[in-house]
């Protein structure tokens, strides 16, 4: 292969961090980040497709994927300590410049990013990752009793959020062409979320998602101010959020590129090709 996928390690706070780096060095950086409950691997499909023309760096944050899993007694497993290291794990690679590629939990931590320095950040693509309110769909309510009352809402959220079903849901959403998923997708999730200490983990981060509700103001005054490029991909099949979304962005944004594709949460699952195309429109255009 002319630009192989390297799978490395680098050291950020006493903590090894995973990533898959492919793509001429020189080239633009799409630095990618991926959601609950993934890890790098789910940008596999943009590696293969991009890394002809682009710098491809995708992390696993701290407590998913391949990087460490610090006991939730030793280490803070928050959306503000996401964002400071991922913004040392760019300094430690000498990223200075990039597009944010952010699906799912990549929102919350590459909008602080990107707030906190914004001379980065160069474009943003959003791909299933909520800004507003009003993007969360029904089904959270009961993460909403969750952060409301913990401790009477734990175990109710662990099986509303990590269970199996759930894991499969969040793939397939209401897409009739289930016979395009491998259902590897949720099964290998699933083991994943199954691992000793991830119940705590997820669920400690989870409880921290209440902070990315009360940030959604700023973010979008943010968006408003700055007028980012911006790339909006939705999936019409995602049931995790609110099929409003992405004219929530265009609304702050109105220069944004918007695509709805045929697909779900995990659009890469069955658009890949479409995604690659449209991300390599946008970019040419930065």
């Amino acid at each position: 292969m002319k630009h192989p996928t390297f799978y490395r390690t680098t050291q950020i706070d006493g903590l090894s961090l995973f990533y898959r780096e492919a793509g001429p060095k020189d080239a633009p950086t799409l630095l990618l980040l991926h959601g609950l409950p993934s890890s790098s691997r789910m940008f596999e499909p943009l590696f293969a497709r991009l890394s002809d023309r682009y710098h491809l760096v995708a992390p696993d944050y701290p407590g998913f994927g391949h990087s460490d899993w610090p006991d939730p007694g030793q280490f803070a497993y928050t959306f503000d300590r996401y964002a400071e290291i991922m913004n040392r794990f760019t300094e430690t690679l000498g990223l200075a410049h990039y597009t944010l590629y952010m699906q799912d939990y990549g929102g919350p931590v590459g909008f602080r990013m990107a707030l906190a320095y914004p001379e980065r950040a160069q474009a943003l693509i959003v791909q299933d990752a909520v800004a507003h309110n009003d993007g969360l769909g029904a089904n959270w309510a009961a993460r909403r009793a969750f952060w409301a009352d913990r401790s009477v809402h734990e175990e109710a959220l662990r099986e509303n959020l990590l269970s199996l079903q759930t894991t499969k849901t969040r793939h397939l959403g209401d897409d009739p062409q289930i016979d395009l998923y491998d259902p590897d997708l949720w099964t290998d999730e699933y083991a994943f979320l199954c691992a000793p200490g991830q119940a705590q983990i997820q669920s400690d981060l989870f409880y921290d998602y209440r902070t990315n509700v009360e940030a959604y103001p700023k973010w979008q005054a943010w968006l408003q101010k700055t007028q980012p490029k911006l790339l909006v991909l939705w999936g019409k099949h995602d049931l995790s959020f609110d099929l409003g979304e992405p004219e929530r962005y265009r609304k702050d944004v109105p220069n944004a590129k918007v695509a709805v594709l045929d697909a779900g949460h995990f659009a890469l699952d069955t658009n890949a090709d479409e995604i690659a195309a449209l991300v390599r429109e946008f970019m040419e255009q930065l």
